[in-house]
């Protein structure tokens, strides 16, 4: 195991800080990506057929199933779905008043599914930014080191300082893209779980002659 990192420990000493600093936000990116994944799929983003089936039994008139349905179901759908019916079976609500608390329970779920993009956006911003840098320390010492030498500089040695400096640009890029590519795919399913919360709401309202409005459950 040993001989195995050696290499990689010896480009990451080549690297200077900047690396380092790099190999933290990929580690940091990685536990995110798989927290977000488990958190995700324990709050069932991807499966809401509990719900749909509670709300299709209310729909039909079948109320005491939807109502157990509900109690049963578990994730992310469930808390918006519960407050509609619960709101709509006892009444005493106008339609605007009713929406503001179901758009508040909602917004509520929303967050917790779009927590953490905050640290993938952070790290996609500042991978490149952070390779940049020590690139242009890497350059920096090279060409000191080429005055230094004067007319006895030999090129050899300043191609490696230069490929030296170049490699934290390259991890850089490299922490940067799958970040960047989580974050859109994280994104991605918090916006259709919005949209598909907003679906089944709406229908719920309009089950009860209940005007659905026109503005969005949750802000973004």
């Amino acid at each position: 195991m040993g001989d195995k990192l050696g290499p990689l420990l010896d480009v990451m000493e080549r690297g200077g800080a900047a690396i380092w600093l790099l190999a933290g936000l990929a580690a940091l990116t990685a536990g995110v990506i798989v927290w977000k994944i488990l958190r995700l799929t324990v709050m069932r983003a991807w499966r809401p057929g509990l719900a749909e089936r509670a709300i299709a039994d209310w729909t039909s008139g079948n109320r005491s199933s939807a109502r157990d349905r509900i109690r049963r179901a578990r994730g992310l759908y469930v808390a918006p779905v519960a407050t509609t019916l619960e709101l709509l079976e006892h009444g005493g609500h106008d339609g605007a008043s009713m929406r503001e608390e179901i758009a508040r329970v909602a917004a509520i779920q929303l967050g917790q599914a779009r927590a953490g993009l905050r640290s993938l956006e952070l790290v996609a911003t500042i991978a490149p930014l952070v390779g940049l840098l020590g690139t242009v320390l890497g350059m920096v010492s090279a060409f000191q080191a080429l005055e230094a030498a004067g007319s006895r500089a030999d090129p050899s040695a300043l191609a490696g300082g230069i490929w030296e400096a170049l490699l934290t640009t390259a991890v850089g890029m490299a922490v940067a893209i799958p970040a960047s590519a989580a974050l859109t795919w994280f994104e991605s399913v918090a916006d259709r779980a919005q949209a598909r919360i907003e679906d089944m709401v709406t229908r719920l309202l309009l089950s009860a002659d209940v005007a659905p409005s026109s503005h969005r459950l949750a802000a973004e």
